[in-house]
């Protein structure tokens, strides 16, 4: 059965084809991701995208249009408010920005494979460790409704080190951070990331 694929990055889809392919599903790559800044991080995330789909033998669309003015837009009229200093006092607050980012990818993604017959769709976002699994799965269901397709759901995360290791054996490009402009200062933030290790280890 064929399957549309949303894929985040490259590195993230080896080990969810994989295991599809496994499961008698055919996947075919869709890669929307305007929430990568900067331009450069954005083409090549794109490039090695269709990089790694020819080597796997596997179908992709992709849209080819920059999308950071229209993220940048979306995302300051929801979470406008919420400065650097929020974000260290409560490193968990970026869950609502990240819930604009999850609708509006996953949202394209079923549209796409209602408009392309496809009947059922999922996403390598279900891979990483770094997001918020349950938004995504609560999301994903419900855009899935909205456009009359299914949602497949499994947890990729149990393949995150053989996804890693197929991602090293193609010799892909592996980025070192979530996507956004935002996430970039999270990981690179020393001051961010040890407010979000003291939060996570008092819960």
């Amino acid at each position: 059965m064929k399957i549309l694929l949303h894929m985040c990055c490259a590195p993230c889809a080896c080990y969810p084809v994989q295991k599809l392919r496994e499961e008698n599903f055919e996947p075919t790559g869709y890669f929307f991701n305007p929430n990568i800044h900067p331009y450069q991080e954005w083409r090549q995330r794109l490039k090695t995208a269709r990089e790694f789909a020819d080597k796997v033998d596997m179908k992709i669309f992709a849209d080819n249009h920059y999308g950071l003015r229209d993220f940048l837009d979306k995302t300051y009229k929801t979470v406008g408010k919420i400065t650097a200093e929020d974000t260290v006092k409560n490193p968990d607050g970026f869950h609502a920005r990240c819930k604009i980012c999850y609708a509006w990818r996953l949202s394209e993604t079923a549209k796409f494979a209602a408009e392309n017959n496809f009947e059922i769709f999922t996403s390598t976002l279900f891979y990483s460790k770094h997001q918020n699994h349950e938004l995504m799965k609560s999301i994903a269901e419900s855009v899935a409704e909205n456009f009359g397709v299914k949602f497949y759901y499994e947890d990729f995360r149990i393949g995150w080190q053989k996804g890693i290791d197929i991602s090293k054996q193609l010799e892909l490009y592996r980025q070192n951070y979530c996507g956004c402009i935002f996430s970039e200062e999270e990981r690179f933030s020393k001051e961010i990331k040890n407010a979000r290790k003291n939060f996570f280890h008092a819960k």
